[in-house]
């Protein structure tokens, strides 16, 4: 499989930027990571998420187009891989399960007028990891604001990844469980990761592989 645009995704605490990281290392690809750390609404979306959930998910979308749009379609000699730990459409699933009905269907009318523009991954990567082990890793890394987060809302965020990804026909998908390996901190099950993303052709649509 010739891959140069890979993105690599999953829910809050699954490695995905971690993974996207050693990949990029590794390949000497052009890394692209989401930029939500100064995203003013964050912090606030998750002490009172009601309020905060509309300007936030509006100011995620204009940050993602953005900087997907730019780092694709400028990829340059020195790099003929690009790794990115989200997709412009984590909007559309995260905008599913925060805003009310009004505000979502507003939301998608803008969202799916974007999306036709955008360009699509050779290959999508979904890091399934079971609502325990997402919390446990979340614990770890220590962020205030994130530990708020509660098991419903992350069962929330996969189940909406889950609807959405079952939709995608325009580009393969490749839902990897990772509840039965640590590739962060092993070096065997980072390559059988590798191994499976790498070495492998998949369909169009949804492809599951469980390590």
């Amino acid at each position: 499989m010739d891959i140069r645009f890979l993105v690599i995704e999953g829910n809050i605490g699954s490695g995905k930027t971690t993974l996207a990281t050693k990949l990029s290392q590794e390949f000497n690809a052009k890394l692209v990571l989401e930029q939500f750390a100064d995203n003013p609404f964050l912090p606030k979306f998750y002490e009172n998420q009601e309020k905060y959930s509309f300007p936030l998910e509006l100011s995620f979308l204009a940050d993602r187009y953005n900087q997907i749009k730019k780092e694709v379609f400028n990829l340059d000699l020195f790099h003929s891989l690009l790794v990115a730990d989200y997709y412009f459409s984590k909007s559309a699933i995260f905008a599913r399960n925060t805003l009310q009905k009004d505000e979502y269907n507003l939301f998608r009318r803008i969202f799916s007028i974007i999306f036709e523009t955008m360009p699509k991954p050779d290959l999508y990567v979904y890091l399934h990891l079971d609502i325990e082990h997402l919390l446990e890793n979340i614990e770890k890394r220590g962020r205030d604001y994130e530990q708020h987060i509660t098991p419903e809302y992350l069962e929330k965020i996969r189940q909406g990844y889950i609807d959405y990804l079952r939709q995608i026909t325009q580009f393969p998908v490749l839902i990897l469980d990772t509840n039965n390996i640590d590739f962060v901190n092993s070096e065997s099950h980072y390559t059988l990761v590798k191994q499976a993303i790498f070495q492998s052709d998949y369909k169009l649509g949804l492809n599951r592989v469980i390590l």
